[in-house]
């Protein structure tokens, strides 16, 4: 099994493993949930803590080093920190972050930081309490705010992730590019994709990446582009000329980067999904729970990786929307 790898039909080389812990979450952001009467998935659906660890070390062996922990929110998962543990240790991987929205991190942050993990990148879409309550549908910024800041305090290294939504979020670019350059803090902002519960996404409603930029340069001054820390990170990165504050733009829609793709996911129910878009998915919990041996489920890895498509069409007329909402995918 070493010496096969996941490469797709593409000759793309995937070695990054997204893997949602739950599809639960404590806010209700409009891109990615309903507002309420969301159907979560049962329980005893969700993969144990051994079964994520198994498919991992499998993953290992086929060239997976990166991981990234997801929801949901995933820090609403029971003992979290001990899955990272046992994650962290694993021989092969030398990568693993997590994607939280920060309202139960500052109470968690220690022990996150005790199990190893140095990385997080913090969903924060408005700097502004009352403009954060309309996107998250929540009366919890103060929560994530003090969270951002005992995560610095801890040491972390910290990304700040928010969804840029035209007629909504454009007063808070240059805010989050203040932010950038007072903190220290990489703002990363993501353009608006189709994988909101209620189907509403419209193009039209994309901030694009270019105009982030430019209103990022016409509030605060010159802003460059810089070579990227990773040649297949989603994000294009940019520093102000200054040399203070970095900013991410992940630009899915307006341009996307499906050419350089490293990443497949792992749902909360043990689906394997190709791509974030993807509208098939290859289950392998089966395979955890009955008498499936590692191959197999290396096999279903494969497979899963050499169905993968060119890209997610977005922009296509033909673009079909997957059936599962971002929460229920993992972010």
């Amino acid at each position: 099994m070493s010496e096969r790898r996941l490469i797709d039909g593409f000759g793309r080389v995937h070695n990054n493993l997204r893997i949602s812990v739950t599809d639960r979450c404590n806010i209700r952001c409009f891109y990615c949930m309903p507002a309420e009467d969301v159907v979560f998935m049962e329980r005893a659906s969700l993969l144990t803590f051994e079964e994520i660890e198994r498919t991992v070390r499998v993953g290992v062996q086929l060239g997976i080093n990166k991981l990234r922990i997801t929801g949901g929110e995933p820090l609403v998962r029971r003992d979290l920190h001990v899955l990272l543990k046992k994650l962290i240790a694993i021989d092969g991987i030398n990568d693993v972050g997590m994607t939280t929205n920060g309202v139960l991190l500052a109470d968690q942050a220690n022990q996150l930081r005790d199990a190893g993990l140095t990385r997080l990148n913090i969903s924060l879409d408005a700097l502004e309490a009352d403009k954060f309550k309309q996107v998250t549908r929540r009366d919890v910024f103060d929560k994530v705010i003090e969270g951002v800041n005992t995560a610095r305090d801890s040491g972390f290294r910290i990304k700040i992730n928010a969804v840029a939504i035209k007629g909504l979020t454009e007063d808070q670019i240059v805010p989050f590019g203040r932010f950038a350059r007072e903190t220290g803090a990489e703002v990363r902002f993501i353009e608006f994709m189709p994988l909101d519960a209620d189907n509403a996404w419209q193009k039209k409603d994309v901030l694009s990446g270019k105009e982030i930029i430019d209103t990022l340069a016409e509030g605060i001054g010159p802003i460059h582009a810089i070579p990227p820390e990773d040649d297949r990170a989603p994000a294009s990165e940019f520093q102000f000329a200054d040399g203070v504050g970095k900013i991410g733009i992940i630009a899915s829609v307006t341009q996307p980067f499906c050419g350089s793709c490293n990443r497949f996911r792992l749902t909360s129910d043990g689906k394997l999904r190709n791509c974030l878009f993807a509208t098939a998915e290859t289950d392998i919990r089966d395979l955890l729970r009955g008498d499936g041996t590692d191959d197999e489920i290396a096999n279903a890895m494969l497979s899963s990786i050499a169905a993968k498509k060119a890209g997610h069409e977005i922009t296509n007329a033909g673009f079909v929307q997957p059936d599962r909402p971002m929460y229920s995918i993992g972010g």
